[in-house]
């Protein structure tokens, strides 16, 4: 006989905690220090840097490698012969790309919003793309206005590709940690799709005595959709996916070197097919059991993004506030320990009505 599912899971942290995806992009450009600083004003517990690498090995915030969609790039006439097609983990990609420029040229550009047609574009065309240095030091200095330290969840992107380039990411970020006071105290949370480079991390962080040796650095495996596979994994010939990771067995092996899983919440409460909350699947408890927490993603406030119990009219478009937050409900009696959220406001006001 199947176990059926609680409704209601409590969680395994002591705190749940609002983590700023990529800043707070419903308000301002991704990956920007206005939109980290966005974020921490309005109440975020971590922000969030996707990592990626320049030409001359410095450690950018972008969520992709490619960069057309996200910057000015193609109004440089200097940078248009850059434009090119590359397989990034297996898929063809045509755009700009941050291994292809140096740190100076790179500052040369400028951000725009990634998604016009839901989101405001009036800050296009006015901040830089920042380095994780930068980063780290911008939210030393906005934890100080606030009065207590605010995390940063940095996630490494593409780790393979980047290490076939001969541009690692793993060590540069340990070492990028290890020079700043800040982050040798402050709450971090490293993150990825692939597994073999959480694996080397943990080991890299003391092992089994992980958590002793760096008391404010853990680990967290993000799980995309279930018929998908970690890269790494592709590139060695091997055959788990993601649905097996999120099995019990795959679950216990992850607890093995991280402390987290991030599935989307779609992982969590399945949409049935009228686009509404489904049942809870047995996620959030199994990994529980093994010992894990959930920072599910992403909780967005347009319409477009909301489960339909929670439109409101019709258009996409709709900033949907209300809706953001009764979502947001829905998994937290799912027993979720963190979550993603594009507007960490609202994130903040769902916790504490």
């Amino acid at each position: 006989m199947p176990v059926a599912v609680p409704l209601h899971e409590k969680p395994l942290a002591a705190k749940v905690l609002v983590i700023g995806h990529r800043g707070a992009p419903a308000w301002r450009p991704e990956h920007t220090l206005a939109s980290y600083g966005k974020a921490i004003a309005d109440g975020a517990d971590f922000i969030e840097p996707d990592l990626v690498m320049t030409k001359d090995a410095v450690m950018v915030a972008r969520h992709e490698n490619q960069i057309g969609g996200t910057t000015d790039v193609a109004s440089h006439p200097e940078f248009a012969g850059r434009k090119t097609t590359k397989t990034i983990d297996g898929k063809a990609v045509t755009g700009w790309f941050t291994e292809d420029f140096t740190l100076a040229e790179l500052k040369t550009l400028r951000a725009r919003e990634r998604l016009p047609q839901l989101r405001s574009t009036k800050y296009d065309g006015e901040f830089q793309i920042p380095t994780l240095d930068e980063i780290i030091d911008f939210v030393a200095a906005e934890s100080a206005v606030v009065g207590h330290p605010v995390g940063i969840i940095p996630e490494i992107k593409h780790g393979s590709y980047f290490q076939k380039l001969g541009l690692p990411m793993e060590d540069r970020l340990l070492a990028t940690l290890a020079a700043h006071s800040y982050t040798r105290t402050a709450p971090v949370e490293i993150q990825s799709f692939e597994i073999a480079n959480l694996e080397y991390l943990h080991d890299r962080l003391g092992g089994a005595q992980a958590r002793q040796r760096h008391p404010n650095i853990r680990l967290l495996q993000l799980i995309d959709d279930a018929d998908q596979q970690p890269y790494d994994v592709v590139a060695a010939g091997g055959k788990l996916d993601y649905g097996e990771m999120m099995k019990p067995a795959g679950l216990r092996e992850i607890a093995r070197y991280a402390d987290a899983i991030g599935p989307s919440i779609t992982a969590i409460i399945p949409l049935a097919a009228d686009g509404r909350l489904g049942r809870p699947t047995a996620l959030v408890h199994d990994a529980h059991a093994a010992g894990l927490e959930l920072h599910p993603y992403t909780f967005r406030p347009e319409n477009q993004f909301l489960a339909k119990d929670f439109h409101h009219g019709n258009d996409p478009a709709t900033y949907n506030e209300a809706g953001l937050i009764a979502e947001i409900h829905a998994y937290l009696d799912a027993g979720i320990d963190a979550f993603f959220t594009d507007d960490p406001a609202v994130g903040r006001k769902a916790l504490t009505r």
